[in-house]
């Protein structure tokens, strides 16, 4: 069945003012509260009603959605495309608390905001504070200000390579929130787009239900002359033309710290050492490692001079002496 109009809902113009809408549900909101027609049902339906229009209608962006979309905005029927522009918060579809099949709530990350709407509107009425003891368990499972969990706050955060790769310890600061800060462990080994679940930070319940959780994705900057993939992580690397030809050692760089390394003779521009283990920890396993692997670059000097260009010709005269002897024997 299609939902009425919040407009209608509430009896005022589409150019309402805050005042206008908030004047509007107190005296509906009153009309058709449950302690004052304790078992009508139909009542307690239009109270239901009215406090939904309300909780759109009174925030103003979930107005502006629902002006330039409808019911759409909030039944699921557009999809996460259709609001592009409203690309500073975040939606998660839920049970309405009403009754119906589910709307989309929006909670805005940098604000915090989370007390019940009822604070402002019912604070005067019933005596501030004492809303859920006058509700008792008059609503039972459908009772949204007594038996709904507080909703998951979804947000981004974004961190350096190697915090991704050792783990870190992040401050993250709440504008106009009476928790001024919150302490957050990124563990070891997190890859981007894996999220952070704080338990209990998010919303906070109605009545006794628990609180919901802040998911935290994360964006992981990248870090010169490093690739990751996975648990692995790609670094290049020049040697000398001499190693490359002879075999030899060579000094690489990872992560943690320079390791020295066996290049073995004919080793050829663009492959690959592996050095194990010195990759990316598992976040579930801190006994198990990705591994490093070095693309080799040779060095060819731009110049040489005196014993070392004497060498180089001779080698090239062997050279072609080799290749010679090659064709005749062919």
């Amino acid at each position: 069945m299609n939902k009425r109009d919040f407009y209608d809902v509430l009896g005022i113009k589409k150019d309402a003012s805050e005042k206008e809408i908030k004047s509007a549900y107190r005296s509906l909101a009153k009309k058709y509260h449950p302690d004052i027609n304790p078992n009508d049902k139909a009542a307690e339906q239009k109270f239901k009603e009215v406090t939904e229009a309300y909780n759109v209608l009174s925030d103003k962006e979930k107005r502006k959605l629902y002006d330039q979309f409808g019911m759409a905005a909030f039944d699921g029927s557009m999809g996460d495309g259709d609001f592009s522009n409203a690309q500073n918060y975040r939606y998660e579809r839920n049970g309405d608390g009403f009754g119906n099949g589910g709307t989309y709530r929006e909670y805005h990350y940098s604000s915090g905001n989370m007390d019940d709407f009822f604070g402002d509107i019912f604070g005067d009425m019933f005596g501030g504070g004492a809303f859920h003891d006058r509700f008792g368990g008059g609503f039972q499972d459908e009772d949204v200000f007594e038996h709904t969990k507080g909703k998951n706050i979804c947000s981004d955060i974004t961190i350096d390579f190697e915090e991704a790769v050792f783990g870190c310890d992040k401050i993250l600061h709440f504008e106009g929130n009476s928790r001024s800060a919150l302490k957050v462990h990124i563990p070891a080994g997190i890859d981007e787009g894996q999220s952070v679940r704080l338990k209990g930070k998010g919303q906070p319940g109605s009545g006794r239900s628990a609180a919901g959780d802040l998911l935290l994705k994360v964006h992981i900057l990248e870090k010169e002359g490093y690739k990751r993939e996975g648990r692995d992580i790609y670094v290049t690397e020049s040697i000398p033309y001499t190693t490359a030809v002879l075999g030899g050692e060579a000094r690489f760089r990872t992560l943690y710290g320079p390791v020295d390394c066996k290049v073995p003779a004919g080793t050829q521009s663009g492959s690959k050492i592996r050095i194990k283990n010195k990759g990316v920890v598992a976040m579930n396993d801190p006994r198990v490692h990705g591994d490093e692997y070095v693309v080799i670059q040779i060095q060819v000097p731009k110049n040489v001079i005196g014993e070392e260009k004497r060498v180089m010709e001779e080698l090239k005269r062997i050279q072609n002496r080799q290749r010679g002897n090659h064709g005749n024997v062919a």
